[in-house]
């Protein structure tokens, strides 16, 4: 089968996983009508602090029941003990993924990891994954030693993964090469980058060693998000 036709009937279940939908949108209508027509390239669907504050608890229930997992991007950072109820009650929605600012150290992130833990656990729901988050994908000036600092906090505090930008994948790599990695700010060649100065292809990005791709405006704000996936993501497969 050549990779045209994959592309527009969709991803391989094995990339499909791989594939995080940004729902960045205030309304969850139309949250829920992007990941019902994207679902043929994506198997996980991230609610951010947009949607999250628009939709509550019904935003993660939502894309639950279409088939998803979720990808719970509130970007904690509080006290250990807030970061932990909070985790808490995250795991208990279902969510299969949570970040949490690496920045808060190593003792608020094992907090959040626990709580996480517990929650889908009280649930009777599979360990989710407590993602740390080393720099924002936005911040381009941050010390070259700020990432593998964060990244040993993260596995000090027992984060099962890490958001980083792509120029840092190798490192992360090199560093802890079992921790998963996922890697936002994916465009297609050539794209408006928006606030993602280190934005690169979803092959790029595989081939450097990324576990999860998250895509976001790349496809969300196209006039044929359906189209505009099939184009993104022609070369995999």
């Amino acid at each position: 089968m050549s990779t045209d036709t994959l592309a527009n009937d969709g991803l391989p279940a094995a990339l499909r996983e791989k594939m995080a939908l940004a729902l960045d949108v205030d309304d969850l209508v139309r949250a829920n009508r992007l990941a019902r027509d994207l679902k043929p390239w994506f198997g996980i669907a991230k609610v951010g602090l947009e949607l999250y504050t628009a939709a509550g608890p019904d935003a993660v229930g939502a894309m639950i029941d279409q088939g998803y997992d979720v990808f719970l991007d509130l970007k904690l950072h509080d006290i250990p003990t807030t970061v932990k109820k909070a985790a808490r009650v995250a795991g208990a929605l279902g969510a299969s993924y949570l970040t949490m600012h690496a920045h808060g150290g190593a003792a608020m992130m094992r907090a959040g990891a626990e709580g996480l833990a517990e929650g889908a656990s009280n649930a009777g729901l599979a360990r989710p994954v407590a993602l740390a988050i080393t720099v924002l994908t936005s911040d381009d000036s941050a010390p070259e030693h700020i990432v593998p600092h964060r990244l040993r906090l993260a596995v000090e505090a027992g984060c099962s993964g890490i958001v980083c930008s792509a120029k840092d994948l190798k490192i992360i790599g090199e560093m802890a090469p079992r921790i998963m990695r996922v890697t936002p700010g994916i465009r297609a060649g050539g794209e408006e980058r928006h606030d993602q100065p280190n934005a690169v292809t979803p092959d790029v990005a595989l081939d450097a060693g990324a576990d999860i791709l998250v895509i976001g405006r790349a496809v969300t704000l196209a006039v044929d998000p359906a189209a505009a996936a099939s184009t993104l993501f022609a070369g995999l497969g």
